[in-house]
Order: C-alpha cells, then sequence, then structure tokens
C-alpha cells in the first residue's frame, strides 16, 4: 500500500492533470473528484486514465463540489493524506455571468472539504488554490502582506475561500495551506483564456483556417508562469511541516499586446496585423497590473520560476501547430 495518498478536486483541469502525473510519479495513490456530465470531460486525463482498472494510474470519482455526503464517504474511506482543492470555474469574465456558479465551485467547494476533514478527525494537509486576482488593483509588486481587493466574482469567492483557510487553520489547528498563484498557462490551458486563444488562433493563421484574432484589453499587464512549475510549488508548500500562504510567481510582468508579439514571433509574423480589439472582449472591471514577488516561496520551498512569458509563448504555439483538433 502506497505511504502517501493524494485526493484532487478540479483534476481535469490543467492544473489538476500536471499535478496528478507529478504526484504518480512521486509514488502517490491519485484520487480525483470530477463533475458527472454528458460528456466524458478527461481529455488532459488519458494518458493516466483508463475506464477499466488494467493499467489504471488514478482513480476517478464523480462527486459535486458542495456534496457532503458523498464527499464524506469518499474521504473517510480512502483517508487522504494530500488533499489540493482546484476546482473552480477559473474564467474571470465567466464569472461576471455566472456569479453563483462561481462561489459555489471557488468559495463553498473548500467549505464543504474543511467540514468533512473536520468531522472525520483526519491529519490530512489540504492545499487551496488561491489566486493572484483576489489583489485586483492593488499597486505590485504584490505579496503575501498585500492588501485583497477582488474586482470579479471568480476573486471574491476565491478571497471568501482564502479567508476560510485561514480561519480552519487558526480555529480548529487543520493543517491548510495556500498558494497565491499568479496566471499560469500551458499547452493544456483551456482555448477562451487569452493565452491560448492567442497560441491557438497563430496556429489556425498559420495553416489558413482563419485571419484574424480579436481580443480585449491588450494593455492589461500579468505575470505569467509555465503551469508544471506552479503545481511542483503546490506539493513543495504541502511538504512543510506548518501550514502556509506563498505567492507563486515569476516576478516579470508583460502586456497582453506582448504575449501577442511573443506569440506571432514564432511564425514570423506581425501580431499587428493580424490582431484586433473589441469592448465585447473587456472584463465589467479590468485588473490593470498583477505582479507577484515569491520572496517567501524561495526562502521556505526553494521555488523559483524558470520558465517566463517569452519562452512560455513558444511552448504553447510550438505545441498548437502540432495539433489537427483542439481537446480543450
Amino acid at each position: 500500500m502506497n505511504s502517501k495518498i493524494a485526493l484532487i478536486t478540479g483534476i481535469t483541469g490543467q492544473d489538476g492533470s500536471y499535478l496528478a502525473e507529478q504526484l504518480i510519479e512521486k509514488g502517490y495513490e491519485v484520487h480525483g473528484i470530477i463533475r458527472r456530465t454528458s460528456t466524458f470531460n478527461t481529455a488532459r486525463l488519458t494518458h493516466l486514465y483508463r475506464s477499466t482498472e488494467e493499467n489504471q494510474k488514478i482513480h476517478l470519482h464523480y462527486i459535486e463540489g458542495t456534496d457532503s455526503l458523498h464527499l464524506y464517504g469518499l474521504i473517510e474511506k480512502i483517508k487522504p493524506t494530500e488533499i489540493y482543492n482546484l476546482m473552480a470555474q477559473s474564467h474571470v469574465a465567466l464569472s461576471f455571468d455566472q456569479p453563483e456558479n462561481a462561489m459555489k465551485t471557488a468559495g463553498l467547494n473548500l467549505l464543504t472539504i474543511l467540514e468533512v476533514v473536520k468531522s472525520i478527525g483526519l491529519k490530512t494537509k489540504i492545499y487551496q488554490a488561491s489566486t493572484s486576482e483576489m489583489f485586483g488593483n492593488t499597486p505590485p509588486p504584490q505579496n503575501e502582506k498585500s492588501i485583497f481587493s477582488p474586482r470579479s466574482p471568480y476573486a471574491a469567492a476565491k478571497l471568501y475561500a482564502h479567508s476560510l483557510a485561514t480561519m480552519y487553520r487558526e480555529a480548529y489547528g487543520l493543517h491548510i495551506s495556500t498558494g497565491i498563484l499568479f496566471n499560469h498557462e500551458s499547452p493544456r490551458r483551456g482555448r477562451t483564456f487569452v493565452t491560448r486563444k492567442i497560441t491557438t488562433a497563430v496556429s489556425e493563421i498559420v495553416k489558413g483556417k482563419r485571419e484574424k484574432l480579436i481580443l480585449g484589453n491588450l494593455d492589461a499587464k500579468r505575470d505569467w508562469g509555465y503551469a508544471p512549475e506552479y503545481t511542483d510549488a503546490m506539493w513543495k508548500i504541502l511538504q512543510l511541516d506548518s501550514p502556509v500562504d506563498l505567492v507563486i510567481a515569476t516576478g516579470v510582468q508583460y502586456s497582453v499586446a506582448d504575449f501577442c508579439k511573443f506569440s506571432f514571433d514564432v511564425v514570423n509574423l506581425n501580431w499587428e496585423q493580424y490582431v484586433d480589439t473589441s469592448n465585447r472582449f473587456e472584463r465589467a472591471l479590468e485588473v490593470e497590473s498583477l505582479r507577484g514577488d515569491s520572496t517567501q516561496a524561495k526562502n521556505l520551498i526553494n521555488w523559483e520560476a524558470k520558465t517566463f512569458a517569452p519562452e512560455l509563448a513558444k511552448i504553447m504555439v510550438d505545441a498548437d501547430l502540432q495539433l489537427d483538433n483542439f481537446l480543450y
């Protein structure tokens, strides 16, 4: 029997799939929670998951995030040593259209997990995926002591969950840590997110499948890193003896226009000839400038970003150029 058992919510997402791979490589028994839908949404996990037990490397469980009864039964049965709560409707713009769903998936889901672990009395270490969006327009660089000022339903829901983590840690002694992760991307990022929207458009323009890319605010500045490095930070955070809150970021920011340039440069095209803007893609409230200070992460878990936006754009464009069909 494996000495470490991990339960990942949001395992079908970008971060969940990378984290599952990394934990399996470390010898963990990995379980994931997914929502039951009419389609089998495991494209990022097909190399790990099979519909039969033969060669199966992970175990998937169909449970709604706030279904405390079934979650209680699962956690009591598998007794995870670590829980990674990555579940959220994480598209910021969409959260303005679906604020209730954003609150349930990004906020209330953690409350259910905390109550279950507290009720069972397990010594499970819990990781909560917090976000740089909680800082809103607090001036950069943002660190663990910066003021939170959410400017979207998604960010507000994440701040609620972040506050719960602190509260349950102090009130009940639960070992719950948070990673305040700045933007992190990869070829597994969904196509509705701006970085992947850009890199898939580059691929389609090169292949003659489209002529233009329409974006919103090109001046917004973000601190973009590489997702597998950030999921490694999640694991390192939970290996500490005491729970912490840590900012995970590259410390370098670029604008959306910069990311367009990096991406189109990969195929030797002038991005300004292919990119137009429309206020249809702008947020109701914009977050203008995010840049993280990960000094504490370097000191406590020896973590530093290795991949920055120019190289990240190339990784993503190269991957999209190899694809005939975009699965996510």
